[in-house]
């Protein structure tokens, strides 16, 4: 039986950043993992655990598939050799794989969102990415009572049984 580390994934990822919002905003229909090109200064401040990749997204440009909006915070002790925070950053994909994604970007308006970052077992930053498709408000509010429905539903069963 597999391990799970202290962040809940398998063993040896380190989840350095988590898109919450975007499971509530989108529906997801594909996932995939995808490499993220960084310097170094990015690195040792993603290790510090502060990115965040609420706000961001991932879009084709010449037949590259880059991440915009990233927050990886100023590594403190690089002086000035230190990158921007927010600055594009290129994902590590397949050809098929960018191909895939721009065809669906395209032809079906679905969008390429961020779900985790992470370190795997190798220690190499990866980025989960989604396909994901918005949901509209209707929608937001069926998963908002479904899942109280379920909170509510869990507490009676703690309580009575």
């Amino acid at each position: 039986m597999a391990q799970k580390n202290k962040t809940g994934g398998p063993p040896g990822r380190t989840i350095v950043s988590d898109n919450r919002k975007a499971r509530f905003n989108y529906e997801i229909e594909d996932t995939l993992e995808a490499g993220i090109e960084l310097k170094g200064t990015e690195v040792k401040s993603l290790r510090t655990g502060k990115a965040n990749i609420g706000e961001s997204y991932a879009a084709e440009y010449n037949g590259e598939i880059w991440i915009y909006n990233v927050y990886i915070p100023e590594y403190l002790q690089a002086n000035r050799f230190n990158h921007e925070p927010r600055r594009p950053r290129k994902l590590l994909l397949h050809k098929r794989e960018i191909g895939k994604l721009a065809g669906a970007v395209q032809k079906e308006g679905k969008t390429i969102v961020p779900l985790k970052l992470y370190f795997n077992e190798k220690g190499r930053a990866k980025l989960e990415l989604a396909l994901a498709r918005g949901k509209k408000l209707h929608d937001k509010r069926e998963t908002e009572k479904k899942r109280d429905w379920q909170r509510e539903k869990a507490r009676v069963m703690k309580t009575f049984g």
